[in-house]
């Protein structure tokens, strides 16, 4: 195999691998029920910038900026559903749970 071969194939993993990351950061958001802990800056920011990548990623021949793209939005759109149902700003209030004065 040739080193440009090689690398490209390492570029590949590593673009289909990396949104995986994102499973346990949504396994943990779910399991204690919270995200008050997650920038919402951050949250949207990031999921702006990948959204902003998408298209190029349907578009382009090179098969590793198109996984990863793909890969990345995908994983990452479930981090910000995750963090939207778990954060604090974005809890409803049951008006029959706060105590009576």
């Amino acid at each position: 195999m040739e080193a440009k071969e090689l690398l490209s194939l390492l570029g590949m993993i590593g673009g289909a691998v990396m949104p995986l990351f994102n499973i346990p950061l949504i396994y943990r958001i779910a399991k204690r029920k919270s995200a008050a802990d997650i920038s919402l800056f951050w949250l949207f920011g990031v999921w702006a910038c990948i959204l902003l990548m998408l298209p190029i990623s349907f578009l382009t021949s090179d098969l590793t900026l198109r996984l990863f793209g793909i890969c990345n939005a995908v994983f990452f759109t479930g981090v910000v559903f995750v963090t939207m149902k778990y954060h604090h700003r974005f809890k409803k209030k049951n008006p029959g749970s706060e105590p009576r004065s």
